[in-house]
């Protein structure tokens, strides 16, 4: 069975279970990473040099690593024409929204999501934090742009580029509730298409956002 190695709290590990929940593949998730630890020992170390989750194993001793590889091996296994779009054009922009939001909305969101919810309140550097906020709401502009154009972020139908974007958007609307006047209605519109999938209800949802 595959076994997937990291704690649900990570929105990296977030991404490839979600993938496994649209997927509906029969699987195994083990605890480490974070409080559980592990990550250092030399079994995991074998597995992963990075010392970091997520990482997949098979049956057959086949290891990968980085969660957005980890989503497109899934997809192209399992998803081809659905999770993985078949048209080349689609497949190359649901690729595109995964690695930008590795490169442009991870990087902002970050001293949002440690200020607020890994930092205590007397320790905070709320300055910034507005700055998270504004660099943050500005990228998610750019994907609010192309969901004006197409229902999701790579065509007309639900793929794996949805994915790690969705999981940003998820984080920023928890962390921001208050989003009147940042013009974002695209992407309000498709996240609440998202957040209605049984894979999100399930994988997503129960998590402790922590």
């Amino acid at each position: 069975m595959l076994k997937i190695w990291g704690r649900n709290t990570s929105i990296n590990v977030q991404k490839v279970m979600w993938a496994i929940g649209e997927l509906d593949i029969p699987h195994e998730r083990i605890d480490v990473g974070g409080a559980f630890g592990r990550t250092k020992e030399p079994f995991y170390l074998a597995m992963n040099p990075n010392s970091l989750v997520p990482t997949l194993e098979e049956d057959d001793g086949f290891t990968l690593w980085e969660s957005n590889t980890i989503v497109r091996y899934l997809a192209a296994k399992h998803g081809r024409g659905t999770l993985e779009p078949a048209d080349p054009h689609e497949r190359a922009r649901a690729s595109q929204w995964m690695d930008w939001m590795l490169t442009v909305c991870a990087p902002a969101i970050h001293p949002l999501f440690w200020g607020l919810i890994r930092t205590p309140p007397e320790k905070r550097d709320h300055k910034a934090i507005d700055d998270a906020r504004e660099k943050t709401a500005a990228a998610l502009r750019m994907l609010d742009a192309q969901l004006g154009k197409t229902a999701y972020a790579a065509g007309n139908s639900f793929s794996m580029g949805d994915i790690p974007v969705g999981l940003i958007t998820y984080r920023f609307r928890k962390l921001v509730p208050d989003r009147q006047g940042m013009g974002l209605d695209n992407l309000e519109r498709w996240f609440l298409g998202l957040e209605q999938r049984k894979a999100f209800r399930e994988q997503i949802l129960p998590v402790p956002f922590t």
